[in-house]
């Protein structure tokens, strides 16, 4: 079966920072549960979306992104001062750690580069933003959606959205 709207996947991935030589690996799906998820439904980024249209269990292919079919280009000054209690968790962060916020748009990830004692500076680029990259994809299988999957807009079960 051909990866078509309504259609769930299961892959692995590996992720790489293509500009750099030799490129770095940055995240791996390999040695953990395999990503799952509903085609068509906006739930990974779009440009990797449409990569995988079309491809079936077995297929393994390398896709490569610019920042602007990844996670955008850096934005420079992005940067905010935010109360420690608003960050999600409940641990004080340390300078270079990713930490997740709740905004307007919905959770954000955020590189703190600034440690005080009640607040923390944050860079709200994507930690990924400006850099070009490379996924290796190793597609394991597809399936058609259920109902309920269909109608929540994501896939369920291991490795996708539980309930």
């Amino acid at each position: 079966m051909k990866i078509t709207k309504d259609t769930v996947v299961s892959f692995h991935y590996r992720l790489w920072n293509s500009a750099e030589e030799p490129a770095t690996e940055l995240e791996s799906s390999h040695g953990e549960q395999a990503s799952l998820y509903l085609h068509g439904y906006g739930n990974i980024l779009s440009s990797l979306e449409e990569a995988m249209l079309d491809h079936e269990a077995g297929d393994v292919f390398s896709v490569k992104l610019s920042p602007e079919k990844a996670y955008g280009l850096r934005r420079e000054n992005w940067t905010q001062r935010v109360p420690i209690k608003h960050l999600l968790g409940n641990k004080k962060p340390k300078l270079g750690d990713i930490v997740h916020i709740n905004t307007d748009q919905g959770q954000k990830q955020a590189t703190v580069i600034k440690v005080g004692l009640k607040n923390v500076d944050i860079d709200a680029n994507h930690p990924l933003a400006g850099k070009d990259i490379q996924f290796d994809i190793e597609i394991l299988s597809v399936r058609e959606a259920t109902a309920s999957e269909i109608d929540h807009g994501h896939a369920h079960g291991p490795g996708g959205h539980q309930h």
